[in-house]
């Protein structure tokens, strides 16, 4: 399917407002102010499952980044064709998970297991650090190929057997070398806080808690994803938040609450959000880590309208 080919029903006046480009023929929109990022999951009806004819699709209507959490499990070929395509196109990639286990306890506790499966009884620190180097070869392996800069990190489960001061402290000893690995190679780490609704017992859950942890690592490569969805589920002061944690804050993600789909559709003001961000200067990306609040084509239509309203913002 050609990516400027598309069903009768496009919304051809959301198009003309906006400056989309998709309608067949259409000139490229217009780059937004901010470097909105989607996934490959959110053109599939406007340009196929074709990850490059996405990311054509997706600079054909102003988008400069894209992110992918899955990245680190395509074909390594695959992902030298899509780093390549965003090298051609000067697009940047934004990020890709490094998998430690969203419910393991490797980093709060150092032991080798995921507490939701039973496996792990006793600690081994040597038999972690030696799970956490896999890891991270294996990014820095698919940094090379996608000319990334961020992955995502989680921190794993929080252990009610296991002090508190005792788990931040393994937690710390586990970033710093972690970024031990990853410093030379200019790949950050951006640890990600999230909800308890969505991801009840987690051990990190507020930007706050990640700033901390952020101090005690002192290092270039473990930063904070400060995802806006979670946040406002968790905490809320969302702007206060975001100055707040400035200076160890390298990757913004966003979507709206209730429902976790694009901005316009929940109670955030995204719109402010962002014009917040584009004041201070934010020049990373925004990934837009949420799904899309109608189905089909026009739904992917309706995403891409979404984010020319929340970014027509005064500068």
């Amino acid at each position: 399917m050609n990516r400027r080919t598309f069903a009768a029903t496009t919304t051809m006046a959301a198009a003309g407002a906006y400056g989309l480009a998709s309608v067949a023929g259409a000139a490229p929109a217009e780059p937004f102010k901010l470097n909105y990022a989607p996934g490959f999951r959110h053109f599939v009806n406007s340009a196929g499952k074709d990850p490059i004819d996405q990311i054509k699709f997706m600079h054909d209507n102003g988008f400069r980044g894209i992110e992918d959490n899955g990245m680190m499990k395509k074909n390594p070929a695959l992902q030298s064709k899509i780093g390549a395509e965003l090298a051609r196109l000067n697009m940047t990639m934004g990020v890709f998970v490094t998998g430690f286990g969203m419910y393991s306890l490797m980093m709060t506790s150092n032991i080798v297991g995921d507490k939701n499966k039973g496996k792990g009884v006793a600690a081994d620190p040597k038999a972690v650090r030696a799970a956490l180097k896999k890891a991270c070869e294996q990014a820095i392996e698919t940094q090379k190929r996608v000319n990334a800069k961020w992955t995502t990190v989680v921190l794993g489960a929080y252990n009610p057997n296991l002090d508190e001061g005792y788990q931040f402290a393994n937690v710390v000893d586990n970033l710093k070398y972690c970024s031990e690995l990853f410093e030379p190679h200019g790949l950050v780490m951006v640890m990600e806080p999230l909800n308890y609704m969505n991801h009840p017992g987690v051990y990190l859950k507020t930007v706050p808690q990640a700033y901390s942890i952020c101090k005690a690592v002192g290092s270039p490569s473990c930063k904070i994803l400060n995802d806006l969805y979670h946040q406002q589920i968790e905490i809320g002061n969302l702007i206060n938040n975001i100055d707040n944690a400035w200076d160890e804050t390298a990757y913004i993600q966003v979507g709206d609450v209730p429902g976790r789909n694009e901005p316009t559709t929940g109670e955030i003001n995204y719109k402010n959000v962002f014009k917040h961000l584009y004041d201070k200067g934010y020049k990373g990306i925004v990934g837009m880590e949420h799904g899309i609040s109608q189905k089909g084509l026009e739904g992917e239509q309706r995403l891409i309208q979404a984010y020319r309203e929340v970014d027509d913002f005064a500068v």
